[in-house]
């Protein structure tokens, strides 16, 4: 059975992605996701604050950041024991490289182009196999339009862009006026994949102590089907990669991604309830399936349910909406 891919360039030996996360934050853990067999890895992100504060500021923003990003540093029982500064990462990288045969993709999360420039060519010539900016960022202003928005990913992925040689992806949320719009702007910009989507993490409120703090669910299966619809409708229209990230738990989910169109899927929160080895268990149901339904590679099922391919295209736009509430029934 084939189950090989290829993203960015690189030839995986599946379409199983360890995203970033805590697991992907040292090396030990990059190598039981490899030994599991994960195609690639995403290592914890550089964090743009890391970059620009140092001490005290420093803790001030990741403490801020907590509740942002499930591999914010807050998210761990001990701070100073995942605490990762820029020479660490690039140290980490290196010696990821050094370890492991799988690609190793490196991580900026920000909003700025401020150092990232400066740190994406550290991070190739550490030895990053490809870059992933996760451009986290949510506009509060209100004298700021989409436009301006729009702009921003664009500059930043336009500078990172040429500093570097390495492929280069876009984690992008779904909160665009036009998403198949910007979508083509970053392919056309020089993204070579886009990584749908972001998740942007939600504070709650503590009602004894009046604070806002820090929450942090996993994903489900139900919550892929936003980047499934989106991949299925940018597939063969838009000229890079797809990765399907938040949301993909099971060797079904993986499936109806490569059939939307994806090249990879990206999974944390699964391998971090269940542990690396859940990447087997998932290759091994995939494989079952596949001689069940007499596929003989990945590729051949590779954009199967996308919208350009479907019978009706339709279905992913309005015409699903009416059929769903036209064919409901309550309970009682």
């Amino acid at each position: 059975m084939d189950l090989t891919t290829r993203y960015m360039g690189m030839a995986l030996k599946n379409p199983i992605v360890a995203a970033a996360s805590p697991l992907t934050g040292d090396v030990d853990g990059i190598k039981r996701l490899e030994d599991a067999g994960a195609a690639a890895v995403v290592m914890r992100s550089l964090f743009e604050e890391q970059i620009t504060h140092e001490g005290r500021e420093l803790d001030h923003y990741l403490s801020y950041a907590a509740g942002r990003s499930p591999e914010a540093a807050s998210y761990f029982p001990e701070m100073a024991a995942y605490h990762v500064g820029p020479d660490d990462c690039l140290a980490r990288i290196r010696k990821a490289k050094e370890t492991v045969s799988i690609p190793v993709i490196a991580s900026l999360n920000g909003v700025s182009s401020g150092g990232w420039t400066k740190h994406a060519r550290l991070m190739e010539e550490a030895g990053a196999d490809a870059l992933e900016l996760n451009i986290y960022y949510i506009p509060t202003d209100t004298l700021m339009s989409g436009a301006q928005v729009e702009q921003m990913y664009i500059d930043v992925l336009h500078d990172v862009r040429r500093s570097v040689k390495v492929p280069v992806a876009v984690k992008m949320g779904p909160y665009f006026s036009a998403t198949a719009y910007m979508a083509r702007r970053l392919a056309e910009q020089g993204a070579n994949a886009l990584v749908l989507f972001n998740r942007f993490y939600q504070p709650d409120f503590d009602l004894e102590e009046l604070e806002v703090v820090p929450n942090l669910t996993f994903s489900t299966s139900f919550a892929m089907r936003l980047a499934l619809r989106w991949v299925a409708i940018l597939y063969g229209r838009v000229s890079c990669d797809f990765a399907v990230t938040n949301g993909a738990h099971t060797y079904e989910d993986v499936l109806k991604a490569m059939m939307a169109g994806a090249n990879v899927v990206q999974m944390a929160a699964e391998l971090l309830a269940k542990g690396p080895a859940r990447v087997s268990g998932i290759l091994s149901e995939m494989t079952e399936w596949m001689e069940r339904k007499e596929y003989v590679s990945v590729a051949q099922m590779q954009g199967s349910m996308s919208q350009k391919n479907v019978a009706e295209p339709a279905a992913f736009e309005r015409a699903n909406y009416m059929k769903v509430l036209q064919s409901f029934r309550p309970l009682v």
